[in-house]
């Protein structure tokens, strides 16, 4: 009964092994692969280009507030605006 379940475990395991293989094969060799890795540097720029501010620098997103529009604005900008 044991050889059985690590027989099964271990065919689960090579099924893993294989699409982790394959998913490795995508992203390094082929054209897709290079499209996918450019919208990740893409949205990892445009978050990080989201943090900073023009005029106060760069935040934390913590410390963005987030308007009711769903738009995150520096918690200095947002003070200026709303006591000037």
């Amino acid at each position: 009964m044991g050889v059985i379940i690590v027989e099964g475990v271990l065919f689960v395991a090579l099924l893993a092994a294989g699409g982790a293989l394959l998913y490795w094969i995508l992203l390094v060799f082929t054209p897709a692969g290079v499209r996918i890795r450019q919208v990740r540097n893409r949205k990892r720029l445009d978050r990080a280009a989201e943090l900073e501010c023009p005029i106060h620098g760069l935040k934390t997103e913590g410390q963005l507030v987030r308007l009711a529009s769903g738009e995150q604005v520096c918690p200095d900008c947002y003070r200026e605006t709303l006591h000037d």
